[in-house]
Protein backbone atom coordinates (compact mmCIF):
# COMPACT_ATOMS: atom_id res chain seq x y z
CA UNK A 1 0.00 0.00 0.00
CA UNK A 2 2.60 2.65 0.85
CA UNK A 3 4.49 1.43 -2.15
CA UNK A 4 1.62 1.72 -4.38
CA UNK A 5 0.96 5.52 -2.53
CA UNK A 6 4.46 6.43 -3.06
CA UNK A 7 4.09 5.41 -6.76
CA UNK A 8 0.91 7.59 -7.21
CA UNK A 9 2.73 10.24 -5.40
CA UNK A 10 6.11 10.61 -7.53
CA UNK A 11 2.67 10.12 -10.96
CA UNK A 12 0.86 13.46 -9.38
CA UNK A 13 4.35 15.32 -8.98
CA UNK A 14 5.69 14.54 -12.21
CA UNK A 15 2.31 15.42 -14.07
CA UNK A 16 2.41 18.75 -12.08
CA UNK A 17 5.70 19.53 -13.03
CA UNK A 18 4.91 19.11 -16.47
CA UNK A 19 1.72 20.96 -16.38
CA UNK A 20 3.71 23.94 -14.29
CA UNK A 21 6.18 23.56 -17.10
CA UNK A 22 3.77 23.49 -19.85
CA UNK A 23 2.00 26.99 -18.09
CA UNK A 24 5.55 28.70 -17.58
CA UNK A 25 6.81 28.11 -21.31
CA UNK A 26 6.26 30.78 -23.81
CA UNK A 27 5.21 30.66 -27.57
CA UNK A 28 9.14 30.41 -29.32
CA UNK A 29 9.59 27.84 -26.19
CA UNK A 30 7.08 25.88 -27.42
CA UNK A 31 8.04 26.11 -31.37
CA UNK A 32 5.54 29.15 -32.63
CA UNK A 33 8.19 30.98 -35.00
CA UNK A 34 8.80 34.96 -34.39
CA UNK A 35 10.46 36.14 -37.62
CA UNK A 36 14.05 35.92 -38.03
CA UNK A 37 15.85 37.96 -35.35
CA UNK A 38 17.78 36.60 -32.04
CA UNK A 39 15.93 37.87 -28.86
CA UNK A 40 17.70 38.80 -25.86
CA UNK A 41 18.63 37.14 -22.79
CA UNK A 42 15.03 37.47 -21.00
CA UNK A 43 13.09 38.00 -24.67
CA UNK A 44 11.92 41.26 -22.41
CA UNK A 45 11.83 45.31 -22.76
CA UNK A 46 14.43 44.88 -19.91
CA UNK A 47 17.19 43.30 -21.91
CA UNK A 48 17.80 46.37 -22.75
CA UNK A 49 20.16 48.13 -20.35
CA UNK A 50 19.10 50.03 -18.12
CA UNK A 51 15.31 49.59 -18.41
CA UNK A 52 13.41 48.07 -15.31
CA UNK A 53 9.89 46.99 -15.23
CA UNK A 54 7.56 46.90 -12.01
CA UNK A 55 3.98 45.53 -11.59
CA UNK A 56 1.51 46.34 -8.88
CA UNK A 57 -1.72 43.72 -9.44
CA UNK A 58 -4.78 44.54 -7.43
CA UNK A 59 -7.10 41.48 -7.01
CA UNK A 60 -9.52 41.78 -4.17
CA UNK A 61 -12.87 40.20 -3.48
CA UNK A 62 -15.38 39.37 -6.40
CA UNK A 63 -14.74 42.71 -8.46
CA UNK A 64 -11.63 44.15 -8.41
CA UNK A 65 -9.33 43.24 -11.14
CA UNK A 66 -6.91 45.71 -11.63
CA UNK A 67 -3.75 47.09 -11.36
CA UNK A 68 -0.65 49.12 -12.12
CA UNK A 69 2.79 48.59 -14.59
CA UNK A 70 5.51 51.04 -14.07
CA UNK A 71 8.69 51.57 -16.69
CA UNK A 72 11.88 53.53 -16.25
CA UNK A 73 14.04 54.50 -19.33
CA UNK A 74 17.20 54.38 -17.17
CA UNK A 75 17.68 53.98 -12.90
CA UNK A 76 18.72 57.28 -12.74
CA UNK A 77 17.07 60.99 -12.04
CA UNK A 78 14.61 60.94 -14.94
CA UNK A 79 13.95 64.81 -14.66
CA UNK A 80 17.17 65.96 -14.40
CA UNK A 81 18.19 63.31 -17.00
CA UNK A 82 15.58 62.85 -19.60
CA UNK A 83 15.58 60.75 -22.49
CA UNK A 84 14.66 61.38 -26.13
CA UNK A 85 11.29 59.83 -26.86
CA UNK A 86 8.09 59.99 -29.12
CA UNK A 87 4.61 59.03 -28.95
CA UNK A 88 2.51 57.52 -31.98
CA UNK A 89 -1.44 57.23 -31.96
CA UNK A 90 -2.74 54.49 -33.80
CA UNK A 91 -6.26 55.11 -32.93
CA UNK A 92 -6.93 57.66 -30.78
CA UNK A 93 -9.63 56.48 -28.72
CA UNK A 94 -8.02 56.51 -25.46
CA UNK A 95 -6.43 58.42 -22.15
CA UNK A 96 -2.86 58.99 -22.86
CA UNK A 97 -1.69 61.51 -20.06
CA UNK A 98 1.55 63.70 -20.99
CA UNK A 99 1.18 62.99 -24.88
CA UNK A 100 1.34 66.75 -26.32
CA UNK A 101 4.48 67.85 -24.20
CA UNK A 102 6.07 64.50 -25.39
CA UNK A 103 5.21 65.40 -29.11
CA UNK A 104 6.27 68.90 -28.37
CA UNK A 105 9.55 68.96 -26.90
CA UNK A 106 10.68 65.22 -27.92
CA UNK A 107 11.74 63.59 -24.24
CA UNK A 108 9.96 61.51 -21.50
CA UNK A 109 11.05 62.61 -17.91
CA UNK A 110 8.99 60.60 -15.62
CA UNK A 111 8.89 56.77 -15.43
CA UNK A 112 5.83 55.28 -18.20
CA UNK A 113 2.75 54.34 -15.81
CA UNK A 114 0.35 51.91 -17.59
CA UNK A 115 -3.41 51.01 -15.36
CA UNK A 116 -6.73 51.09 -16.18
CA UNK A 117 -9.25 54.23 -18.11
CA UNK A 118 -10.30 55.72 -14.84
CA UNK A 119 -6.93 55.71 -12.73
CA UNK A 120 -5.61 57.64 -15.21
CA UNK A 121 -5.36 60.86 -12.25
CA UNK A 122 -3.74 58.49 -9.55
CA UNK A 123 -1.40 57.59 -12.32
CA UNK A 124 -0.19 61.05 -12.87
CA UNK A 125 -0.40 61.92 -9.18
CA UNK A 126 1.79 59.20 -8.77
CA UNK A 127 4.13 59.86 -10.83
CA UNK A 128 4.60 63.46 -10.17
CA UNK A 129 4.65 62.58 -6.53
CA UNK A 130 7.62 60.27 -7.05
CA UNK A 131 9.30 62.57 -9.07
CA UNK A 132 8.94 65.44 -6.77
CA UNK A 133 10.36 63.56 -3.94
CA UNK A 134 13.56 62.64 -5.93
CA UNK A 135 16.83 64.11 -4.68
CA UNK A 136 18.06 66.87 -6.49
CA UNK A 137 14.02 67.95 -7.46
CA UNK A 138 13.95 69.70 -4.46
CA UNK A 139 12.89 73.24 -6.63
CA UNK A 140 11.28 71.32 -9.00
CA UNK A 141 7.47 72.59 -10.15
CA UNK A 142 6.15 71.13 -12.93
CA UNK A 143 6.95 66.84 -13.83
CA UNK A 144 5.20 66.25 -17.05
CA UNK A 145 3.62 62.74 -16.22
CA UNK A 146 3.18 59.91 -19.42
CA UNK A 147 0.39 57.73 -18.15
CA UNK A 148 -1.28 55.35 -20.81
CA UNK A 149 -4.23 53.45 -20.02
CA UNK A 150 -6.70 50.41 -21.02
CA UNK A 151 -10.50 49.70 -19.93
CA UNK A 152 -10.95 46.39 -17.65
CA UNK A 153 -13.91 47.53 -16.97
CA UNK A 154 -15.94 44.25 -18.11
CA UNK A 155 -13.53 41.81 -15.41
CA UNK A 156 -12.84 45.10 -12.90
CA UNK A 157 -15.34 47.34 -10.87
CA UNK A 158 -13.76 50.21 -13.06
CA UNK A 159 -16.11 52.93 -11.31
CA UNK A 160 -14.74 52.11 -7.95
CA UNK A 161 -11.24 53.46 -9.11
CA UNK A 162 -8.92 51.07 -7.03
CA UNK A 163 -5.84 52.25 -7.73
CA UNK A 164 -4.13 55.07 -5.48
CA UNK A 165 -0.96 57.23 -5.89
CA UNK A 166 0.51 55.47 -3.27
CA UNK A 167 0.31 52.53 -5.16
CA UNK A 168 1.94 53.67 -8.44
CA UNK A 169 4.40 54.76 -5.85
CA UNK A 170 5.28 51.46 -4.76
CA UNK A 171 5.29 50.41 -8.21
CA UNK A 172 7.63 52.68 -9.73
CA UNK A 173 9.90 51.55 -6.53
CA UNK A 174 9.11 48.35 -7.17
CA UNK A 175 10.92 48.44 -10.74
CA UNK A 176 13.92 46.13 -11.35
CA UNK A 177 16.38 45.35 -14.67
CA UNK A 178 15.16 41.19 -14.91
CA UNK A 179 12.94 39.22 -16.66
CA UNK A 180 9.32 40.46 -17.02
CA UNK A 181 6.31 38.95 -15.25
CA UNK A 182 3.77 38.11 -18.41
CA UNK A 183 0.22 37.93 -18.50
CA UNK A 184 -2.34 39.06 -15.64
CA UNK A 185 -0.37 40.98 -13.91
CA UNK A 186 -0.18 44.70 -13.05
CA UNK A 187 -1.98 46.68 -15.62
CA UNK A 188 -2.77 43.64 -17.47
CA UNK A 189 -5.01 41.98 -14.33
CA UNK A 190 -8.09 42.88 -15.88
CA UNK A 191 -7.54 42.77 -19.56
CA UNK A 192 -9.47 40.66 -22.43
CA UNK A 193 -7.62 40.61 -25.92
CA UNK A 194 -9.56 39.23 -29.25
CA UNK A 195 -11.96 37.83 -26.79
CA UNK A 196 -9.48 35.61 -24.56
CA UNK A 197 -7.65 36.70 -21.70
CA UNK A 198 -5.05 39.67 -22.37
CA UNK A 199 -2.17 41.36 -20.21
CA UNK A 200 0.99 42.47 -20.21
CA UNK A 201 3.52 40.50 -22.66
CA UNK A 202 7.31 41.20 -23.76
CA UNK A 203 9.79 40.73 -26.30
CA UNK A 204 13.19 41.58 -27.49
CA UNK A 205 15.65 41.67 -30.73
CA UNK A 206 19.27 41.32 -30.28
CA UNK A 207 20.73 43.15 -33.54
CA UNK A 208 24.06 41.77 -34.79
CA UNK A 209 26.99 43.41 -34.41
CA UNK A 210 27.25 44.46 -38.78
CA UNK A 211 23.68 46.44 -37.96
CA UNK A 212 25.01 47.95 -34.86
CA UNK A 213 24.27 45.76 -31.78
CA UNK A 214 21.71 47.04 -31.25
CA UNK A 215 18.85 45.81 -28.68
CA UNK A 216 14.78 47.00 -29.13
CA UNK A 217 12.21 45.83 -26.30
CA UNK A 218 8.75 46.28 -26.51
CA UNK A 219 6.22 46.00 -23.72
CA UNK A 220 2.55 45.65 -24.38
CA UNK A 221 -1.16 45.61 -22.22
CA UNK A 222 -3.33 43.94 -24.26
CA UNK A 223 -7.10 44.67 -24.48
CA UNK A 224 -7.70 45.14 -28.14
CA UNK A 225 -9.87 42.74 -30.55
CA UNK A 226 -9.83 41.42 -34.32
CA UNK A 227 -9.15 38.36 -35.85
CA UNK A 228 -6.53 36.61 -34.02
CA UNK A 229 -3.11 35.20 -35.93
CA UNK A 230 -0.55 33.08 -34.91
CA UNK A 231 2.39 32.00 -37.00
CA UNK A 232 -0.44 32.46 -40.22
CA UNK A 233 -2.85 30.33 -38.47
CA UNK A 234 -6.19 32.31 -38.45
CA UNK A 235 -6.82 31.23 -34.62
CA UNK A 236 -9.62 34.07 -34.04
CA UNK A 237 -11.62 32.10 -37.55
CA UNK A 238 -10.79 28.48 -35.69
CA UNK A 239 -11.90 29.34 -32.17
CA UNK A 240 -15.13 31.12 -33.51
CA UNK A 241 -14.08 34.34 -32.05
CA UNK A 242 -13.59 37.76 -34.80
CA UNK A 243 -15.36 41.20 -35.39
CA UNK A 244 -18.66 40.81 -36.26
CA UNK A 245 -19.56 37.42 -35.77
CA UNK A 246 -22.20 38.79 -33.75
CA UNK A 247 -22.80 41.86 -31.25
CA UNK A 248 -21.65 40.50 -28.56
CA UNK A 249 -18.12 40.25 -29.77
CA UNK A 250 -16.50 43.67 -30.61
CA UNK A 251 -13.14 44.42 -32.07
CA UNK A 252 -13.01 47.56 -29.76
CA UNK A 253 -10.61 47.84 -26.89
CA UNK A 254 -6.88 49.72 -26.30
CA UNK A 255 -2.84 48.34 -26.42
CA UNK A 256 -0.64 50.02 -25.12
CA UNK A 257 2.81 49.82 -26.34
CA UNK A 258 5.95 50.66 -25.30
CA UNK A 259 9.12 50.57 -27.09
CA UNK A 260 12.54 50.88 -25.64
CA UNK A 261 15.93 50.79 -27.58
CA UNK A 262 19.72 51.65 -26.98
CA UNK A 263 20.34 52.73 -30.46
CA UNK A 264 21.45 56.00 -30.57
CA UNK A 265 17.94 57.14 -31.82
CA UNK A 266 16.63 60.96 -31.86
CA UNK A 267 12.52 61.61 -31.63
CA UNK A 268 11.92 62.12 -35.45
CA UNK A 269 13.32 58.14 -36.20
CA UNK A 270 11.75 56.80 -32.86
CA UNK A 271 8.80 58.03 -34.14
CA UNK A 272 9.38 56.37 -37.06
CA UNK A 273 10.14 53.33 -34.56
CA UNK A 274 6.41 53.70 -32.82
CA UNK A 275 4.76 53.54 -35.95
CA UNK A 276 5.86 49.86 -36.95
CA UNK A 277 4.76 48.69 -34.02
CA UNK A 278 1.00 49.22 -35.74
CA UNK A 279 2.46 46.32 -37.92
CA UNK A 280 3.81 44.19 -35.86
CA UNK A 281 0.05 44.64 -33.96
CA UNK A 282 -1.51 43.74 -37.35
CA UNK A 283 0.67 40.76 -38.02
CA UNK A 284 -1.75 39.23 -34.67
CA UNK A 285 -4.83 40.50 -36.29
CA UNK A 286 -5.70 44.25 -34.44
CA UNK A 287 -7.45 46.55 -36.73
CA UNK A 288 -7.32 49.46 -34.88
CA UNK A 289 -10.89 49.69 -34.61
CA UNK A 290 -12.88 52.96 -33.84
CA UNK A 291 -13.19 52.39 -30.49
CA UNK A 292 -9.69 51.38 -29.52
CA UNK A 293 -7.34 53.57 -27.77
CA UNK A 294 -3.73 52.10 -29.72
CA UNK A 295 -0.33 54.21 -28.87
CA UNK A 296 3.08 53.58 -28.78
CA UNK A 297 5.53 55.08 -26.72
CA UNK A 298 8.85 54.58 -27.83
CA UNK A 299 12.15 55.97 -26.27
CA UNK A 300 16.12 55.47 -26.64
CA UNK A 301 18.69 55.05 -23.26
CA UNK A 302 21.71 55.81 -25.18
CA UNK A 303 23.32 57.94 -22.89
CA UNK A 304 25.10 60.13 -24.89
CA UNK A 305 21.47 62.03 -26.20
CA UNK A 306 20.58 62.21 -22.42
CA UNK A 307 18.60 65.57 -21.94
CA UNK A 308 19.97 67.74 -18.88
CA UNK A 309 17.05 69.91 -17.01
CA UNK A 310 19.00 72.62 -16.23
CA UNK A 311 22.49 73.77 -18.61
CA UNK A 312 23.81 77.50 -19.41
CA UNK A 313 22.33 79.76 -21.39
CA UNK A 314 23.46 79.56 -24.90
CA UNK A 315 24.84 75.75 -24.32
CA UNK A 316 24.75 73.96 -27.40
CA UNK A 317 24.17 70.31 -27.84
CA UNK A 318 26.54 67.69 -29.80
CA UNK A 319 24.80 64.28 -30.29
CA UNK A 320 26.09 61.20 -32.63
CA UNK A 321 22.41 59.57 -33.29
CA UNK A 322 21.88 56.84 -36.72
CA UNK A 323 20.75 58.18 -39.97
CA UNK A 324 17.59 57.50 -41.76
CA UNK A 325 19.61 54.93 -43.76
CA UNK A 326 20.61 53.00 -40.75
CA UNK A 327 17.10 52.54 -39.32
CA UNK A 328 15.34 49.44 -41.66
CA UNK A 329 16.71 46.58 -39.01
CA UNK A 330 15.38 48.72 -36.17
CA UNK A 331 11.95 48.74 -38.12
CA UNK A 332 12.34 45.05 -38.24
CA UNK A 333 13.03 44.90 -34.62
CA UNK A 334 10.08 46.48 -33.40
CA UNK A 335 7.47 44.76 -35.96
CA UNK A 336 8.89 40.95 -34.75
CA UNK A 337 9.15 41.82 -31.06
CA UNK A 338 5.64 43.60 -31.19
CA UNK A 339 3.87 40.80 -32.55
CA UNK A 340 5.44 38.54 -30.10
CA UNK A 341 5.07 40.56 -26.88
CA UNK A 342 1.55 40.66 -27.75
CA UNK A 343 1.21 36.71 -28.20
CA UNK A 344 3.59 36.31 -24.81
CA UNK A 345 0.27 38.11 -23.54
CA UNK A 346 -1.82 35.81 -24.39
CA UNK A 347 -0.02 32.75 -23.86
CA UNK A 348 0.94 33.79 -20.35
CA UNK A 349 -2.25 35.17 -19.08
CA UNK A 350 -4.90 32.85 -17.28
CA UNK A 351 -8.90 32.27 -16.80
CA UNK A 352 -9.95 34.99 -14.88
CA UNK A 353 -13.70 35.67 -13.02
CA UNK A 354 -14.20 38.57 -12.05
CA UNK A 355 -16.94 41.41 -11.32
CA UNK A 356 -20.84 40.21 -11.60
CA UNK A 357 -19.35 36.89 -11.74
CA UNK A 358 -18.31 37.28 -15.45
CA UNK A 359 -15.24 34.63 -16.86
CA UNK A 360 -12.94 35.57 -19.66
CA UNK A 361 -11.37 31.77 -20.55
CA UNK A 362 -7.73 32.06 -21.22
CA UNK A 363 -6.88 31.28 -24.82
CA UNK A 364 -6.80 27.52 -25.18
CA UNK A 365 -2.80 26.71 -26.09
CA UNK A 366 -3.05 23.13 -27.02
CA UNK A 367 -5.59 23.66 -29.34
CA UNK A 368 -3.28 26.54 -31.31
CA UNK A 369 -0.27 24.82 -30.54
CA UNK A 370 -1.38 21.65 -32.54
CA UNK A 371 -2.75 23.68 -35.65
CA UNK A 372 0.20 26.06 -35.55
CA UNK A 373 2.53 22.65 -35.55
CA UNK A 374 0.72 21.20 -38.25
CA UNK A 375 0.88 24.45 -40.37
CA UNK A 376 4.62 24.91 -39.94
CA UNK A 377 5.81 21.00 -40.33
Amino acid sequence: MKKLNRSLLIFLSLFLMNSNSFAQNRPRELGIPFGILPTGSWNAITDVPGVKVGHFTKIEGESIRTGVTAILPHGGNLFQEKVPAAIFVGNGFGKLAGVTQVQELGNIESPIILTNTLSVAAGIEGAVRYSLERPGNENVGSVNAVVGETNDGFLNDIRGMHISPEEVIQTIKSAKSASVEEGNVGAGTGTICFGWKGGIGSSSRKLPESLGGYTVGVLVQTNFGGNLQIAGVPVGEKLGKYPFKDALEKADGSCMIVIATDAPVLERNLERMAQRAMMGLGKTGGIASNGSGDYVIAFSTAEGLRIPYSAKFGTKEEASFLRNDDMSSLFLAVIEATEEAVINSLFAAETMTGKEGRVIEALPKEQVLEWIKSNNP
